[in-house]
């Protein structure tokens, strides 16, 4: 009945509906990149040799072949190799959009592209996740919806509190009572579990776009060690800002980078069980009450 907290309550339930889309992407990003390092090790280029099949073509030659197979491109780049039998990395280019291919520097084939699939999609996913895919502009906006993503986290902090007396209910989840009781202790329940690491993400989350507040806060408490900047206690603090935000811990740590998938995936979750309660509690009454008085009316 406190009028703060139910001003608390439609502040969560509209920024949670508004930017919730936004949460949704970046927490299944989130997840999906948290290997991304071995990923790129696995499948990392490797130079393709070939056979000799004759003399080795010219670079002249060869940009004549490449631009047979791509007459609407424009050769950008032609890689040059320090083994002559190593296939050719070459960059056509086509109103700002490049290809990535790599050709037989004998017979002038296209032998595919130069980056593996997976490294294109993981590479595709991480700008998704950084930049919103819209360069220092989409970061900038990143960094603003980490703002917002850890005001719904502390919001819905205050709103899950149930009181007292039933505080441990809203722990658990209970099956027994119907699908919409059961969505909402979902909601609340998994909120309550992973809220430490929810707002972890938010907090870290605005380090990796704007880490000079953190950075002057940190040198407030902390004096630099200019002699040993690596070893420095103000950059080992930040850097596990930038290690708690990402899972990066070190060899070993593919436990932990498990741990972070699921749990990433938590606020995706929220926003899914968020939006199933408010159809259930604010929309569907809406349409009935419309629907009864567009009834009375013809009536």
């Amino acid at each position: 009945t406190l009028w703060l907290r139910r001003a608390l309550f439609q502040i969560h339930l509209w920024a949670g509906l508004a930017f919730g889309l936004y949460v949704f992407v970046i927490s299944v990003t989130g997840s999906a990149i948290v290997f991304r390092n071995a990923i790129y090790q696995h499948f990392g280029a490797k130079p393709l040799i070939v056979a000799a099949t004759g003399p080795r073509l010219t670079r002249d030659q060869l940009k004549a072949d490449i631009q047979k197979a791509y007459p609407a491109y424009r050769v950008s780049y032609i890689w040059p190799n320090r083994n002559p039998h190593q296939a050719v990395e070459v960059w056509v280019e086509r109103k700002g959009k490049y290809k990535q291919r790599l050709f037989d520097p004998f017979t002038g084939v296209d032998l595919g592209a130069s980056v593996p699939l997976v490294l294109r999609v993981t590479a595709w996913v991480g700008d998704l996740h950084f930049n919103l895919l819209g360069g220092e502009k989409g970061r900038a906006v990143n960094g603003y919806g980490a703002v917002v993503f850890t005001l719904m986290c502390l919001t819905g902090a205050i709103v899950w509190w149930p009181g007292i007396e039933n505080w441990r209910r809203s722990l658990v989840i209970h099956r027994q009572n119907g699908w919409k009781r059961f969505n909402w202790d979902l909601h609340s329940a998994f909120g309550f579990w992973t809220l430490a690491f929810s707002i972890m993400w938010g907090i870290t989350g605005i380090y990796v776009v704007f880490p000079w507040p953190f950075q002057r806060l940190v040198g407030l408490f902390i004096v630099p060690d200019l002699f040993n900047p690596r070893r420095s206690l103000d950059g080992r603090i930040l850097l596990w800002l930038t290690k708690l935000h990402f899972g990066n811990f070190g060899r070993g740590d593919w436990p932990l980078k498990i741990i972070w998938v699921i749990i990433g995936l938590a606020p995706a979750l929220l926003f899914v069980t968020g939006v199933i309660m408010w159809w259930n509690r604010v929309l569907v009454p809406a349409v009935k009450h419309s629907r009864r008085k567009a009834e009375a009316a013809s009536a």
